[in-house]
């Protein structure tokens, strides 16, 4: 029994590639497969030749987008720049505004002063002579107390008339005070909302950047691992040839064919992909999927003899029969294999168990028909559940 080792990404065109391999070495095993082998094996190269092409242009779009980084860490430099600029000119106007309300303070204190003076003059001379002020002079008998109560009310008038001009001045200026401290608070407001604005193009400014940081990131590590993949494909088709090659040299296969419809499934389950469904882009499925449990036995769909049994990316533990008359069956995604390369195996027997190698998400078996190198749908040449 093979154990299950890893899981990896599926990555169907390097399998085809390999089972095309398979097939046209099972099917003539003469010199001329080594020929097909090599033409598979150019083909490999020349994806890998792309993918660094490809790889060397997005390298260059990575210098472009670095660059675009760099403008936009100045931009951001020249924003936070601006925003400092804005907080002190706020500082200012906040220092100005507590000034302008000390002010106001002492003003208002001002005017409670003089009217508290105003009001004890009135109070004062309404004690001294009442509300009659003719009466006053006619009742006088001494020209000296006349002229000096004359002089007196002269002198209270007067201080009158300066308290109630500089009661005005200071209502004035408590106004236009007023006028002030509103068109400041004004000022305030619009570097507020301008503070705000370059401060969210700032968080604006750093998302983007940070998503661009991480496409970048993931772009290579995408291309890394794909080079990194092909390049290992490479050597495992060189080193598959190989083996094959010397492989096909003993192997002489006298099983007569089967008719279509008539071989038996390879295990029991519901049919969860058919034969040419769509797998993603321009791919579609070359066998078919039949989902059942881990461990289930996985049994030969006729006699043959295994001429493929190891772990490949995307499909698990794989075994490969070779009936014969170029007629070939696949078994993928098992938990574990049960023959090895160069095994006779007879309809039934146990060749694999159901599992979910190969980075599947739920058990299941991947199943496929060759026929003379093309793959044909498997429900042409199964029985009927």
């Amino acid at each position: 029994m093979r154990p299950n080792r890893q899981r990896a990404r599926p990555v169907p065109i390097s399998f085809s590639l390999l089972l095309s391999l398979l097939l046209s070495l099972s099917a003539q095993a003469q010199q001329s497969d080594t020929a097909k082998a090599r033409q598979e094996l150019k083909s490999v190269q020349q994806d890998i030749s792309r993918t660094e092409q490809q790889r060397r242009r997005q390298q260059q779009q990575l210098q472009d987008t670095e660059q675009q980084l760099k403008q936009a860490d100045l931009r951001l430099a020249e924003a936070a720049a601006a925003v400092a600029v804005q907080q002190q000119q706020l500082q200012a106007l906040d220092e100005k505004m507590a000034e302008l309300a000390t002010r106001q303070q002492q003003l208002e204190q001002q005017r409670q002063t003089q009217q508290q003076l105003l009001a004890a003059q009135v109070k004062a001379a309404y004690q001294v002579g009442g509300h009659d002020y003719t009466q006053l002079l006619l009742n006088q008998q001494d020209a000296l107390k006349l002229e000096r109560l004359l002089t007196y009310y002269q002198y209270f008038n007067n201080a009158r008339i300066q308290q109630l001009q500089a009661l005005k001045q200071t209502v004035s200026e408590l106004q236009q005070l007023t006028t002030v401290q509103q068109q400041t608070r004004h000022e305030q407001s619009l570097r507020l909302d301008e503070l705000t604005s370059q401060q969210q193009d700032l968080v604006t400014a750093k998302n983007q950047q940070q998503q661009s940081v991480l496409k970048l990131r993931q772009l290579l590590d995408e291309q890394k691992q794909q080079l990194a993949y092909l390049k290992s494909n490479e050597k495992s088709l060189q080193s598959t040839i190989t083996k094959l090659k010397a492989e096909a040299a003993n192997r002489r296969l006298t099983y007569k064919g089967k008719k279509q419809g008539q071989l038996p499934w390879p295990v029991q389950g519901a049919l969860v992909q058919k034969f040419g469904a769509a797998q993603g882009g321009q791919t579609t499925a070359s066998g078919i999927l039949i989902q059942a449990s881990n461990g289930q036995p996985v049994r030969a769909v006729a006699d043959g003899q295994v001429i493929y049994a190891d772990w490949l990316r995307g499909y698990g533990w794989v075994i490969v029969l070779d009936h014969g008359n170029g007629l070939m069956s696949l078994y993928g995604h098992n938990q574990s294999l049960l023959k090895s390369p160069g095994d006779v195996v007879r309809s039934g027997d146990h060749v694999a168990l159901v599992g979910q190698s190969g980075g599947r998400d739920r058990s299941g078996l991947y199943f496929e028909i060759r026929q003379k190198g093309a793959a044909v749908d498997p429900l042409r040449w199964l029985r009927n559940p």
